[in-house]
């Protein structure tokens, strides 16, 4: 089968293939509606540009990479999604990379390092630490997602970011005006991740200013922000003497308060009637489990539109761009698991 060209493309959309070569290109004064247009054929025919030919003509290979920890994590998979989308919408072609967690690999992808024709690269670290990454965006264009764990005077790169203490408050808020009173967090993790101590934080403000006391009994470490340590940790809970145990748990992640809920079917307990469960993520796990899970829902197609966009920018730009901190929405989607009346699902 022949190749899908440029003309190919311009016929499907109406326009000249001017218009498209703009559109692929990335380059503005393009209306959105022709840009849209433009990007449906693009999907329709499977158009995909020729990496080598572009680099030699622009110096530009129109490729990025998005490096996350996991691809099973439903997070990361749905915000693969959101990227790939916005990144077609401005001419780019994404490869998507995980790396385990693993600082080693987060460093050398950050830096394109393996991928000579990468243009850039959006990361999500999770072990590699801010002066590390220093070291690898002085001329490589960089944007990072997730929790930042230093001051705005130290940004080593454009940062994609909700704010997470807020995040925590809110969910632990909602909890407390159901009437909790002993409300535990299932997400302290060993390595002490930025993302685990902003989120408890949070927590902790939500608790302090309904005068409840933070009791540490009730805070137990995870390993990872998975399924099994939602249900290890709660089954530890859950084994406490009746007139000790929570009323209430916040997961820091959809995954974990999985785990927590089914650990709590395993005892015996009801949810939300002996335990009220949320969690942070607003995965589609979250909304077809049973019952349905309470969660703060980061704004996945935002963040993935401001990283992309603000990629694109740097990879365009002729002289160097300031570097700045872009916090996304959230909000709380109030389900079964702590409201109790049961809903049909909407997707």
């Amino acid at each position: 089968m022949a190749a899908v060209t440029l003309k190919d493309v311009a016929e499907r959309a109406g326009v000249s293939i001017k218009t498209v070569s703009n559109v692929v290109r990335g380059i503005p004064r393009v209306s959105e509606a022709t840009r849209s247009r433009v990007a449906r054929a693009v999907d329709e025919l499977g158009y995909r540009p020729n990496p080598s030919a572009r680099r030699l003509r622009t110096g530009r290979s129109g490729l990025v990479a998005l490096v996350v920890p996991d691809l099973a994590t439903p997070y990361f998979a749905e915000l693969a999604h959101h990227v790939r989308a916005e990144a077609t919408s401005l001419g780019l072609t994404v490869l998507i990379e995980e790396s385990l967690g693993d600082a080693a690999e987060e460093l050398r992808l950050a830096g394109g390092v393996g991928a000579s024709l990468l243009d850039g690269v959006i990361l999500s670290p999770l072990r590699a630490t801010p002066d590390e990454l220093a070291g690898v965006t002085d001329d490589f264009p960089l944007v990072l997602l997730g929790e930042r764990s230093y001051g705005r005077d130290r940004v080593v790169a454009d940062h994609v970011l909700i704010d997470n203490v807020a995040a925590a408050r809110d969910i632990t808020s909602h909890l407390v005006g159901l009437g909790r009173t002993r409300i535990a967090a299932i997400g302290v993790d060993h390595q002490g991740s930025a993302t685990s101590r902003q989120r408890l934080e949070g927590h902790q403000q939500a608790l302090h200013a309904a005068g409840l006391p933070f009791d540490p009994g009730l805070a137990p470490r995870v390993e990872e922000f998975d399924r099994r340590n939602g249900l290890l940790a709660m089954r530890a809970l859950a084994s406490l003497p009746a007139g000790e145990r929570p009323d209430a748990v916040f997961c820091f992640s959809d995954l974990l308060a999985v785990g927590a809920q089914r650990a709590l079917h395993e005892a015996g307990l009801a949810v939300p009637g002996d335990v009220a469960v949320a969690g942070i993520d607003g995965s589609q796990e979250a909304l077809y489990s049973t019952p349905s899970l309470t969660t703060v829902v980061p704004d996945k197609a935002a963040i993935a539109s401001l990283a992309v966009k603000c990629l694109a920018a740097r990879i365009r730009s002729r002289t160097p761009l300031p570097f700045e901190v872009h916090v996304a929405p959230h909000w709380l989607e109030e389900r079964e698991s702590t409201l109790g009346a049961r809903r049909a699902v909407c997707p």
